[in-house]
């Protein structure tokens, strides 16, 4: 059968009448090819390009599947859909809210975090959950809440299982929580599993529950660029150092009446550039927003989502699934840590057929990152030329010295997009040693440079320190900076009592140091205190992992960096 219309599916009234209100006028080439399948009830792996409409090809065929099964009683889940990010499982849960105005028999439970499990277990057990639009974690953790909520009695009714962004589930270190939450599944379900990238293996299909699965991959016709929307704009830019701060400010500017995304690599480099942008920036609002947050999240989400201008700085916690309407730029001011991210962060513009823009901004050493980009991902930028704009390096360093929060979040940011570049995936392309570390800085706007090791041997001839006492640098958050200075106060005691200390004591003292450092000798390298300190704990969480006190999850969580 051609699909060519809604009504050639046949559906419920209210199925049409939520399509007609969300605005779906035709099917999109990935709904019309897999939702008469997902309709069939049989397994479905689908592939499109971002931004193409899939959440419609399983909300479309889920609420048709529960149609037929219904009613269900209060506590009978029906359906249940895993998102990777909380802010994907939000903009979910408000389309099925649409769905649900006009199929008002429903019920639906947003399970995402950000309160204590109790509040969820309640809200189940009060207002019900046909419909589950959850992140992996929290919902096995309800699994193994036997005592207090009887999930899986509630899910032997369950009907249709979905794995939204279904690559970055699997390998975002989620596979212990689908596990869970496979286990305690009926077998006898319809499940389909939906990327804009290419679908894994079939052993992880089969690890996601899936049962001959019917695979679907659409792409854009007479198009060399498949991975990307038909209508997006993609363009790159190559930087200096010192200046590249100074460009995204005007060119922020120059797009004042748009909705900007500007993605970077860390979360301290979000806070400090968030911090950065609100005193240079005063007539648009600017928001930042992280994975390290967490109640604060889905307010800055939401009230993004309703500016008609704005600019929103993130990390790649925003580069999958989520749909801000109206995103007129997308602006990668860091290139992402794997080349698939740089597809994501694009295609949170030029969706549903609209017309987008995006640029990555490279440091001149990043530059063979766009011919990689056109091998591997099949995306051709087209290169923008580099404006010439005030240095803005020198205002931002006055703030600095009179603001502690931005001259420390500074250090913070400079610190993290450094060992970022330690942690890429492709190291090939982004070498440490090929940084010039003094540009780097002065594009940071540091008075000063950080103590780390990645800096040893490196010159930063091109970098000079600023003449500022940064010890009387205060906080302008008057409770934050009398913290401070009634820890310097302290500090200044016990220096004060160490000076005091006798010279008998202060033998001793020398003696033990001697004796430690004499026992921190290895071969002809000697351990300073700081990385003993880092030893003995690094050695404690392993011997910890290998007698199964901890697990690997929280291994991982202490042991490895966190850039997201």
């Amino acid at each position: 059968m051609d699909i060519k219309s809604w009504n050639d599916l046949s559906l419920s009234p209210g199925v049409l009448s939520a399509i007609k209100e969300l605005g779906f006028e035709s099917l999109t080439p990935v709904q019309a090819s897999s939702i008469p399948i997902f309709l069939s009830r049989k397994d479905v792996a689908v592939e499109a390009v971002t931004g193409s409409g899939k959440t419609l090809c399983f909300l479309v065929p889920m609420f048709e599947i529960l149609l037929k099964y219904a009613p269900f009683k209060k506590l009978d889940v029906g359906a249940i859909i895993l998102s990777p990010t909380r802010e994907l499982a939000t903009q979910t849960a408000e389309i099925v809210d649409v769905f649900l105005k006009h199929i008002p028999q429903f019920t639906s439970i947003l399970i995402i975090g950000g309160d204590a499990e109790s509040k969820d277990i309640s809200n189940i057990l009060e207002n019900g959950a046909n419909i589950i639009i959850a992140t992996p974690g929290r919902l096995s953790n309800l699994f193994n809440r036997k005592k207090l909520l009887k999930l899986s009695s509630y899910t032997r009714t369950l009907e249709v299982l979905v794995l939204d962004e279904a690559d970055r589930l699997l390998d975002m270190g989620f596979e212990d929580a689908i596990n869970t939450i496979l286990h305690y599944l009926p077998k006898q379900r319809v499940t389909g599993l939906f990327s804009a990238t290419q679908t894994k293996e079939m052993d992880d299909l089969i690890r996601a529950g899936l049962r001959n699965p019917v695979c679907i991959s659409v792409k854009q016709k007479d198009s060399l660029v498949q991975k990307m929307p038909s209508t997006l704009s993609n363009f790159y830019m190559v930087c200096e150092p010192e200046m590249k701060l100074s460009i995204l400010l005007w060119f922020l500017m120059s797009k004042a009446g748009s909705k900007s995304l500007v993605f970077f690599s860390t979360c301290a480099s979000v806070n400090y550039f968030g911090c950065v942008l609100k005193e240079l920036i005063k007539d648009i609002p600017v928001l930042s927003i992280h994975g390290k947050m967490k109640k604060r999240r889905h307010k800055i989400f939401s009230d993004f989502k309703n500016y008609e201008k704005g600019i929103l700085l993130c990390t790649d916690v925003m580069a999958r699934g989520v749909d801000i309407p109206d995103v007129n730029w997308v602006i990668q001011y860091d290139p992402p840590k794997c080349a698939s991210s740089f597809v994501h962060r694009c295609g949170r513009t030029a969706r549903i057929g609209k017309i987008g823009s995006a640029l990555i901004m490279l440091l001149p050493n990043e530059e063979h990152f766009v011919n990689f980009l056109e091998v591997n991902q099949k995306v051709v930028l087209k290169h923008m030329e580099t404006p010439e704009v005030a240095n803005v390096i020198p205002k931002i360093k006055n703030l600095a010295s009179k603001n502690r929060e931005i001259f420390e979040t500074g250090l913070k940011a400079f610190v993290s997009f450094v060992r970022f570049y330690t942690e890429h995936d492709l190291k090939i392309l982004f070498r440490v040693k090929d940084l010039d570390i003094g540009k780097l800085a002065e594009g940071f706007a540091l008075l000063r440079l950080p103590r780390m090791p990645e800096l040893k041997n490196k010159t930063t001839k091109s970098f000079i320190p600023m003449n500022v006492k940064y010890k009387e640098i205060p906080y302008l958050d008057k409770r934050k900076e009398k913290q401070r200075q009634i820890e310097l106060n302290q500090s200044q005691q016990k220096v004060m009592e160490s000076k005091k200390m006798s010279a008998k004591k202060k033998a001793q003292l020398k003696k033990q140091r001697k004796k430690e450092k004499e026992v921190a000798t290895c071969g002809k390298y000697v351990f300073s205190e700081q990385e003993m300190k880092e030893l003995i704990r690094d050695t404690t969480l392993i011997r910890k992992f290998r007698n199964g006190k901890i697990s690997k999850k929280e291994f991982d969580a202490k042991f490895l960096p966190d850039f997201e």
